[in-house]
């Protein structure tokens, strides 16, 4: 069982103020809206835990909530077949099944829900969540907008609600021990951070098709939700919606996990400058993002960040493991998730010194089961959704609060800003604008189709 983490700024929940007290051997009764790809995955994870018990499951495609992959189109098994879920649950007892997210929320037996939707849904329905009264753990990102994330907070600081975010690097032991020990000075003072995604999708990526009707079985005005009308296409949902600017971006979906890792480390709340270079050079597909983009980040205490996203080439930018971070001792190589590497730094010009610190390999062993010897599960995020369950019952912080996942969330948006206005942009991170660029500021949020309201 891992601890609560660390508190940063955000309230701690009394158990007296919460309507039903849970007792040491109480389940967990959750429900869980977005049951595909992602929410399966974190619906298992919940599943593992003795002290939950799967409540109600709520989708807008319909085998998700039967749980029947064979009532899947086979179109999309023979495209996608990796991100359709294999279903087929033997769950303890019955659970409810809906395809609008406003009735298992009236269940007044529900006492946390989980949120997998497509990103444009999770800020009306974690907002919506927290006023019925439930516990809420949302998937990454946060939001669509950067509007959307502080209203989310808003709403919760109103609240007696627990919120956590799946940013899932934060369940990591290994980082937890380097986001105490590097603001500390254990590399250095850190000036240059490198991170990216990288998967070759040249030269078709997810295809060209026309509009079409959805599947018969498929809501798909539900899953348009707030956003515009337009017709569907079997290369947007479900799943390749990641690849539609309207409803995500590939920064968002890969590169908000490096992004909120690097942030942490660095210790800092919010970059002060965002420039972004890139576009859709090769891909040859229905993409409304690029296939290569480049971030860099500038922070008040003088680290320069630089997230690079390649969807057209292949090879990693980062010598070892997916992060690199620099410092004037050491550099910091993350391998994974359970281990890193630090290589001490070499003497430049005029220097006579020899090392400043000594080479460094950490790795946490297994101890099977998919748990590691000190007790964490293995997959961190695994640690997160365990953590949220001992949050409901205690009424503590999450491990991944909701205002580290705007902040976090906020680098994302403010690189796709960047780029849609082909300039470097100044941010404010205390009146959360841009102040050198009106038009950014107008991309800070988006008009919701009626009825929805934010």
């Amino acid at each position: 069982m891992v601890a609560a983490g660390i508190t940063l700024g955000a309230k701690s929940v009394s158990a007296k103020s919460y309507s039903r007290i849970l007792g040491a051997n109480d389940k967990i009764r959750v429900g869980f809206i977005g049951v595909g790809n992602r929410g399966t995955q974190v619906m298992h994870e919940f599943m593992n835990e003795s002290d939950c018990e799967v409540a109600a499951l709520c989708d807008v495609y319909e085998p998700y909530i039967t749980r029947n992959r064979s009532q899947v189109d086979p179109r999309y098994i023979e495209t996608r077949p990796r991100q359709i879920p294999q279903m087929g649950e033997d769950f303890s007892k019955d659970v409810g099944r809906y395809t609008d997210y406003r009735k298992l929320l009236e269940d007044k037996t529900i006492d946390a829900v989980y949120i997998g939707t497509p990103d444009h849904w999770h800020a009306l329905q974690t907002i919506n969540s927290i006023e019925a009264g439930k516990d809420v753990l949302v998937e990454k990102p946060l939001t669509k907008s950067i509007h959307e994330g502080r209203a989310i907070i808003k709403a919760w600081e109103k609240s007696n609600q627990i919120a956590g975010v799946c940013l899932n690097r934060r369940g990591s032991g290994t980082y937890q021990r380097l986001a105490q020990e590097v603001p500390a000075g254990k590399i250095g003072k850190v000036t240059f951070a490198l991170s990216s995604h990288v998967s070759n999708m040249a030269p078709n990526g997810i295809g060209k098709m026309k509009p079409e009707r959805p599947p018969q079985n498929f809501d798909w005005d539900m899953w348009l939700g707030p956003k515009p009308y337009r017709p569907y296409q079997y290369n947007i949902a479900p799943y390749m919606f990641r690849w539609w600017e309207e409803y995500d971006n590939q920064i968002l979906n890969n590169g908000v996990h490096s992004l909120d890792l690097i942030r942490w480390l660095l210790n800092e709340k919010a970059p002060v400058s965002i420039t972004t270079l890139g576009g859709k050079y090769v891909v040859d597909d229905d993409r409304t993002i690029p296939d290569t983009m480049q971030t860099i980040f500038e922070f008040p205490s003088g680290a320069i960040v630089s997230f690079t996203q390649l969807e057209a080439s292949s090879g990693s930018l980062v010598r070892q493991g997916f992060l690199e971070m620099r410092g004037t001792k050491g550099t910091l190589y993350a391998e994974g998730n359970n281990g890193y590497k630090i290589v001490s730094t070499s003497k430049g010009q005029f220097q006579t010194w020899d090392k400043l610190m000594a080479d460094e390999t950490y790795a946490v062993e297994s101890a099977g089961n998919g748990k590691l010897s000190d007790g964490t599960y293995a997959n961190p995020g695994a640690n997160i959704v365990r953590n949220f369950l001992d949050c409901v019952k205690s009424r503590e912080m999450p491990m991944v609060s909701l205002e580290d996942g705007h902040l976090s969330t906020n680098m994302a948006h403010l690189a796709t800003i960047s780029l849609h206005v082909q300039q470097t942009l100044k941010w404010d991170a205390e009146k959360e604008m841009v102040t050198n660029c009106d038009k950014a500021n107008e991309l800070l949020s988006y008009e919701y189709r009626k009825p929805w309201k934010l």
